[in-house]
C-alpha cells in the first residue's frame, strides 16, 4: 500500500515510472480546467503517453478529482479535448524564497477519442525511436 499523506501520494519516482503506456518528455500546451466553476489552468506538460500525462501546476488538486483537458500537440491544429483524473500529486519544495510552491500532477486520460489516443501513441512512439 502507496502511505497516503495531506492528500498526496508519497512515492518514488520509480513508483510513478510503472506505467501501463510508455511516456516521453514532451512539453506542449494545456489546458486543465475544474469544477463547476470553470476555473481554467494553462501551462505545459512534462511528459505525455497514450494514458494520461504530467502537468507542473502552481495549484494543488485533490487526488480522484475529475477534470476537463485541452492538449495542443505540435502534429496539429487541432487541441484534444477529453476528461481526465488526477491521479498522483507529488508537492515541489521551493528552493529559493522567490520561487511559488509547484505541484508534479499526473492525469490519467478518460473519455478521449480513439483516433486522439492514437495520435499521442504515433507521437510517443516517434519520440522514442528518435531518441529525444
Amino acid at each position: 500500500m502507496i502511505p497516503l499523506m495531506y492528500s498526496y501520494f508519497i512515492m518514488t519516482w520509480e513508483g510513478i515510472n510503472q506505467r501501463k503506456f510508455p511516456r516521453v518528455n514532451y512539453k506542449c500546451l494545456i489546458r486543465v480546467a475544474k469544477g463547476e466553476r470553470e476555473e481554467v489552468i494553462e501551462t505545459h506538460t512534462e511528459n505525455v503517453g497514450a494514458g494520461g500525462i504530467c502537468v507542473i501546476l502552481e495549484k494543488d488538486f485533490e487526488l480522484f478529482e475529475n477534470v476537463s483537458l485541452k492538449v495542443f500537440l505540435e502534429d496539429s491544429e487541432n487541441p484534444i479535448f477529453c476528461n481526465g483524473t488526477i491521479v498522483w500529486v507529488v508537492k515541489r519544495h521551493p528552493t529559493t524564497q522567490a520561487e511559488t510552491l509547484k505541484y508534479d500532477t499526473g492525469i490519467e486520460f478518460r473519455d478521449i477519442a480513439e483516433e486522439d489516443k492514437a495520435r499521442i501513441s504515433r507521437l510517443v512512439e516517434s519520440l522514442l525511436k528518435s531518441g529525444t
